[in-house]
């Protein structure tokens, strides 16, 4: 408990500027003095506390409702991936939640007055990426398919290498999603 007290006091002092103050080892826990035997059952470490909620330090300043449209597609994402070449992939909620739901798209940035360049990449469930390279993003896909006979939803896994054409840093002038193993 003591030891517990002493870290969180260090990293408080830390977080404000201030010097720490020098942490002593703590005794050892009888039966683990060299040469002896440690004991039969190990010491459960102490639970973990949530922060205390913060208290207000000012007058609160009300903010007024932002209507913008585009902000609307904006909170309707739900998954962001920043790839090295600068584009992104990204989804967002729609479609029917029980088949797929996440519409996703790779969108590369064109220049301040023509904004970004979108491309669909699919109606998936979830994305993961495995490799990237210039002008190319290998995916690791989940869905949700439909067995047309019994009408039974379910789920599988595949690949896919989503590439562009152009030079790199522009946007492209093609862009391709191609199944893959």
């Amino acid at each position: 408990m003591i030891r517990a007290v002493l870290i969180a006091s260090a990293v408080a002092l830390a977080a404000c500027g201030q010097a720490e103050p020098p942490v002593q080892a703590p005794a050892p826990a009888p039966g683990t003095e060299p040469g002896s035997t440690p004991p039969s059952s190990p010491t459960a470490p102490p639970p973990v506390t949530a922060p205390a909620p913060l208290t207000p330090a000012g007058p609160a300043q009300a903010v007024a409702l932002n209507d913008q449209a585009e902000l609307q597609w904006s909170a309707s994402v739900v998954k962001l991936q920043t790839l090295a070449s600068g584009a992104k992939l990204f989804g967002v909620a729609g479609g029917d939640p029980a088949m797929n739901g996440l519409q996703t798209y790779i969108g590369f940035f064109e220049d301040p007055a023509d904004g970004w360049r979108i491309y669909p990449v699919g109606d998936i469930l979830d994305f993961t990426v495995l490799n990237q390279a210039p002008n190319r993003v290998d995916l690791q896909i989940s869905e949700s398919v439909m067995d047309p006979a019994t009408q039974a939803i379910g789920s599988r896994t595949r690949r896919v290498i989503v590439a562009w054409t152009g030079p790199s840093g522009v946007a492209p002038t093609a862009v391709t999603v191609t199944p893959a193993r």
